[in-house]
């Protein structure tokens, strides 16, 4: 049986409210999944070669899911305000996609061991996974996602 990355609803740093993945832009897309602030560098470290395969493959897109648990309105208001201060691009803000979920269904759907790394999904609109890793970048995990995105699109 095909992985499937589960149906989640959030809300992109521009405010809009975002189903994924049926609603995301690319016919294929890299899912970035990080849980803590942390996290952050190894996202960083992925964004380059991201833009490098968005450039190449006019399929593709890339979204960053900070995922957290269940919060209220005012604290949700707080943190996606904080985040937005510290990012004043408005093409970085839509591909970021805050998830205040239930963590421990959503980390039992794509079998994730702990939220102490970052998790990536290539999937397409309907959530079938194609390629998942996790960690930061390296020439071997980057080489991996082309090859699987290429023998997709050809």
């Amino acid at each position: 049986m095909t992985a499937r990355f589960p149906d989640v609803v959030g809300d992109n740093l521009n405010k809009k409210t975002i189903r994924i993945p049926s609603e995301l832009k690319g016919e294929y897309n890299i899912l970035l999944v990080p849980f803590q602030m942390w996290q952050q560098g190894l996202v960083d470290s992925w964004v380059p070669f991201m833009v490098h395969l968005m450039e190449t493959y006019s399929q593709f897109d890339f979204y960053e899911l900070p995922t957290i648990r269940k919060m209220n309105f005012f604290i949700r208001r707080m943190i996606d305000g904080g985040m937005r201060g510290g990012i004043p691009s408005l093409d970085t803000r839509a591909r970021t996609v805050t998830l205040y979920i239930d963590k421990a269904s959503f980390k039992k759907a794509l079998e994730i061991p702990t939220e102490d790394t970052l998790y990536l999904y290539l999937v397409d609109r309907e959530g079938t996974i194609y390629w998942r890793e996790s960690g930061g970048i390296s020439d071997t995990k980057a080489t991996s996602l082309e090859n699987a995105l290429e023998k997709l699109l050809n």
